[in-house]
C-alpha cells in the first residue's frame, strides 16, 4: 500500500499572506471587534461601545480588518457600518476556542 500524497508545499508568497492574516488576528481588541460584528453589522460608535474602547483605537482596527477583507463596510446616510465578510474567521476561531477548552 502507498502513503497518501503530502500537500504541496507552500510558497514564499502564501506563506507571508498566511503569516500576515495570523498576525492581524493575533491582537485581543481585534478579536473583541470581530466578536461584536459576527451576527449583524454595527456602526463604530456601537462598537466602541460593545468593546469598551476608544474611537480612535476602534476606528484604526477596523480599518485594518476592512483592508484585509476580513470586515466589510457599508454607508447609510452619515454611519458607517461594519460587517463579517469573511466567514472562515468565525470558523477559525472557534477551532482555537475548542482546543482552549
Amino acid at each position: 500500500m502507498s502513503k497518501p500524497k503530502s500537500p504541496p508545499r507552500l510558497s514564499e508568497a502564501e506563506l507571508s499572506h498566511l503569516a500576515a492574516r495570523f498576525k492581524l488576528l493575533g491582537e485581543a481588541m481585534r478579536l473583541r471587534i470581530l466578536e461584536s460584528v459576527c451576527h449583524e453589522s454595527h456602526t463604530v460608535s456601537e462598537i466602541v461601545e460593545m468593546t469598551g474602547s476608544t474611537q480612535a483605537n476602534v476606528s484604526k482596527h477596523l480599518a485594518l480588518l476592512a483592508n484585509a477583507n476580513i470586515l466589510e463596510r457599508h454607508k447609510e446616510g452619515q454611519f458607517v457600518y461594519y460587517g463579517l465578510k469573511d466567514k472562515l474567521v468565525l470558523q477559525l476561531c472557534a477551532l482555537v476556542r475548542t482546543q482552549l477548552q
